[in-house]
């Protein structure tokens, strides 16, 4: 908790969070085992080129986080895409973009659902059937929220000191690995980046708009703009280097699972592909490590992720954006938003039989998860280059950061969100149009500012 200051009878937060604060913080939010479970996906769809997919969709959330940076400066208690938007271009483009974030809300839990009941089936149960598995894994995740039951800030630090244990001793046992079996030729080679019998440029941009999950939570450094010193500076470079760290490490892993498993053709399940190759390199000991912490992250995860988007339902719905007999319902006694977060527990399952019964659960997820995400970046560029290159009534304007920089993230998060499988664009349009009857309606055809969408309520 930040401390405070107090003179006479204005009080003020302190300042007291510093550069590198921030950047562990952001690495916190992400995690460093974001990659790893895409891995197995992510090479079907790139076939073989992982690592390049990693860099390209770093390069879009480099630019991205510059934007991000440079808006938590203008407004340093908002931290959101929607607020972004709605206060530099237009307050219903800004309700339409925080829209398509709620969508991400919603979806969050489902895809942790989906990864933890497919590595359940596919390693540990398989004779039972998947939507047997998903639903006692949403039932399992939903009672927990509807009784109150949160992760502790102890529990979190320790599955993050056991993931970064387990991601090290993979390296070592990595590298071993490969220099045992042909040395320096092994260890280092060009074929992750770049193999010219499988490269293939639509299919490394689809495959980019699935990596870039690997960031995801970046921006939430923005959140904490208030309580860091010199924050026109640090929150920007935080989350420039949050993005070039994450793709360092993330690219660093997935390249030496390439190495030491080339041929995504042979896994047993592109899932939990990294477990294989933790199997091969370390045995069962490694397999079941890497196993248990990426299904506790998971778990951790869909709880947090779903009750977070319970609460920003029922400030909705308390708020009058939502209908509020249904969604700013509390429970008497747990004080919980029970209908929202049963609502989001069938979705969830729902949602994971349907995925799968359409082909891979988890990719589906993914991209359904950027269709929203990637709406929101385009959003930060947008508004970005809207306030630093039109608005701005005093100064100089500086071509490369205020016009050159946001319109090439713009492009860049566009290009990828393109790049989105028809199924994620399908649902994710049929989301945005829902969101802009609904908008529409009450606003009595865009003639009323729209109410707000208090994103702090997750």
């Amino acid at each position: 908790m930040p401390e405070t200051s107090q003179q006479g009878s204005e009080i003020r937060l302190i300042k007291v969070l510093t550069l590198w604060d921030l950047i562990f913080y952001g690495m916190v939010l992400i995690q460093p085992t974001a990659p790893i479970p895409l891995f197995g996906v992510a090479q079907k769809l790139s076939d073989g080129h992982t690592v390049t997919t990693i860099l390209v969709a770093m390069f879009a959330m480099m630019i991205t986080a510059v934007s991000y940076g440079r808006m938590a400066a203008v407004y340093p208690a908002a931290g959101s895409a929607y607020t972004y938007v709605g206060r530099t271009i237009n307050p219903h483009l800004g309700f339409l973009i925080g829209w398509a974030m709620l969508l991400d809300y919603i979806l969050q839990p489902l895809i942790n659902v989906v990864w933890i009941s497919v590595a359940l089936h596919s390693r540990y149960i398989s004779e039972i059937p998947f939507p047997i598995i998903a639903l006692g894994v949403t039932i399992f995740i939903t009672a927990l929220n509807l009784i109150g039951i949160r992760s502790s800030a102890r529990a979190n630090k320790l599955l993050l000191f056991a993931m970064c244990i387990v991601i090290a001793v993979f390296f070592v046992l990595g590298v071993h690995f490969l220099f045992h079996r042909g040395r320096w030729s092994a260890l280092f080679s060009v074929a992750p980046f770049y193999d010219a019998a499988t490269f293939n440029v639509r299919r490394i941009w689809g495959a980019t708009s699935f990596a870039a999950l690997t960031y995801i939570g970046f921006d939430g450094i923005t959140t904490l703009s208030e309580d860091v010193e010199n924050p026109r500076r640090n929150v920007l470079l935080a989350t420039v280097l949050v993005c070039f760290l994450t793709g360092l490490l993330s690219g660093a892993e997935v390249y030496l699972g390439q190495r030491i498993w080339p041929n995504w053709h042979t896994f047993p399940n592109l899932e939990t592909a990294f477990m294989d190759i933790c199997h091969r390199v370390g045995g069962p000991i490694l397999f079941e490590a890497m196993g248990v912490i990426l299904i506790l992250a998971a778990l951790g995860s869909a709880l947090t992720g779903g009750l977070g988007a319970a609460r920003l339902l029922f400030g909705m719905g308390r708020d009058g954006v939502l209908p509020r007999g249904f969604f700013a319902h509390l429970h008497s006694e747990t004080n919980t938003p029970t209908y929202n977060i049963l609502l989001i527990g069938a979705v969830a399952w729902v949602g994971a039989v349907g995925l799968n019964y359409v082909g891979s659960a988890y990719e589906h997820a993914g991209e359904l998860l950027n269709f929203g995400a990637f709406l929101a970046f385009m959003g930060v560029n947008l508004s970005s280059f809207w306030h630093f290159a039109l608005l701005r009534k005093a100064g100089r304007r500086r071509v490369m950061a205020d016009i050159v920089l946001p319109l090439t993230g713009f492009v860049f998060c566009a290009s990828i969100w393109w790049n989105l499988n028809i199924l994620a664009k399908t649902v994710g349009g049929i989301w945005f149009v829902i969101g802009l009857v609904w908008l529409a309606t009450t606003t009595k055809g865009f003639r009323k500012a729209p109410k707000m969408i208090d994103f702090s309520e997750s």
